[in-house]
């Protein structure tokens, strides 16, 4: 389900000192849940996951769309590892307003190379650091710089659960006209399917 923005931001989450001119654009809980050890499992589910596992016909086709539209028109393909040479991520385009091309330069020593062997299937991100309780990485293209955060929330009583959150900093009105364009699509198609196959491939693989 999505929640509030304040869901996220309430926490004291490594990411908000990184990137506090980001914007956050949506918050979701994530339907895992678990004890403090199966956070990396997440990390794995989400890393591994990608637009054939998807169970909607519907979120499969636009994510299909969006990649074709990306690689045909120069915005940067969706479905695609970075370290494959075909994916778009940090490293050519400047993050907007500054002359960083990467959040990567911002990290504190603690955090830095701390993620670096998690890799995403078909997903053009590159993860940025990673903690006990918190996950990021990057993702640039001709419209927008944007970050997914993952985090495990403490429920109380040894039990954790999954959170999901999206900074995003477009690239002046084409990027801002493009995130209104997609927002509905997002959260009505594509979020609901990433959702439900979090959930199964969760229960699949972590006991409750």
């Amino acid at each position: 389900m999505r929640l509030p923005n304040a869901a996220h931001e309430s926490r004291p989450w490594r990411i908000r000192e990184i990137a506090p001119d980001f914007i956050v654009e949506d918050v979701w809980a994530l339907p895992a849940h678990g004890g403090a050890g199966d956070f990396q499992t997440l990390l794995e589910i989400l890393a591994s996951g990608g637009p054939a596992g998807l169970d909607s016909l519907a979120a499969r086709t636009l994510w299909q769309v969006r990649d074709r539209l990306g690689s045909w028109l120069g915005l940067g393909r969706i479905a695609a590892p970075v370290y494959s040479g075909l994916g778009s991520a940090a490293g050519s385009l400047p993050i907007p307003g500054t002359n960083e091309s990467s959040l990567a330069s911002r990290l504190p020593a603690d955090l830095r190379n701390t993620a670096a062997d998690l890799k995403f299937g078909s997903l053009p991100f590159l993860p940025l650091y990673r903690t006990d309780v918190e996950f990021a990485a990057e993702m640039s293209n001709q419209t927008v710089h944007c970050v997914m955060h993952v985090a495990w929330v403490d429920q109380g009583a040894g039990r954790y659960q999954g959170q999901s959150a999206i900074y995003v900093k477009p690239r002046g009105p084409l990027g801002s006209a493009y995130m209104a364009l997609i927002r509905p699509f997002r959260h009505l198609i594509v979020y609901p399917a990433i959702l439900r196959h979090v959930e199964r491939t969760w229960n699949a693989r972590v006991p409750r």
